[in-house]
């Protein structure tokens, strides 16, 4: 087990790190500002689901695999960010302006919420590149066994996550609430939480190198 300042380390490092917006937070609060606060929950749960693949990953090794391999990890980061430019363009060309104005888009179900959670933060380069090169520096062999240290830094990471993440679909949900209420402006939310999510794959895809979130 990792040693209690190390642990009280990870954790403060951790939250700095998970207050800084990221292709998962983005992805939260475009749903939390388009269908409100459950919608924004329930993407949290869908994206530390998916930490919980990474968690599993970084345990057994196959992530450092992964990482090991420029033309893996490539595939990863364009999987990624053309998943997001695919939810974004489907909110873009959802209904158009000829659609009955009080219907507004049709929501997404908190199946495929969760769903789509889980498959942005499986293929989020962010959180990848943190269990793979800033986790295993807070992990001590002579602590005991490495899969159990990751498992337990893991679900911390994934506890603040949720926390962290849940504060912004909380605050971004109230913030557009009212606007919501307003055909007009919801169809404007919709769109513009279409193009934020288009605008984040291609950055996704273009910023930075292989190796970079």
């Amino acid at each position: 087990m990792p040693a209690p300042a190390t642990f009280a380390l990870f954790a403060a490092a951790t939250v700095v790190l998970l207050v800084v917006p990221g292709p998962a937070v983005l992805y939260i609060v475009t749903r939390s500002v388009a269908q409100g606060r459950g919608a924004g929950l329930v993407s949290v749960l869908g994206v530390h689901t998916g930490s919980l693949v990474h968690v599993a990953f970084a345990a057994v090794g196959v992530s450092a695999l992964l990482y090991a391999s420029a033309t893996a990890f490539t595939a990863v980061r364009y999987a990624g960010a053309a998943y997001l430019v695919f939810l974004g363009l489907r909110k873009l060309l959802g209904r158009g302006a000829g659609d009955d104005a009080a219907a507004g888009p049709a929501p997404a179900s908190a199946r495929r919420l969760y769903g789509q959670g889980v498959v942005v933060n499986v293929l989020n380069p962010k959180t990848a590149i943190f269990f793979l090169a800033f986790l295993p520096q807070f992990v001590n062999p002579a602590r005991g066994p490495v899969a159990l240290q990751i498992a337990v830094l893991g679900t911390c990471f994934i506890a603040l996550g949720i926390v962290s993440d849940g504060s912004y679909a909380l605050l971004s949900s109230a913030l557009a609430g009212r606007l919501r209420r307003t055909p007009g402006a919801r169809r404007a939310i919709d769109r513009s939480s279409g193009a934020m999510l288009v605008g984040l794959g291609a950055y996704a895809a273009f910023a930075g190198g292989a190796k970079q979130a």
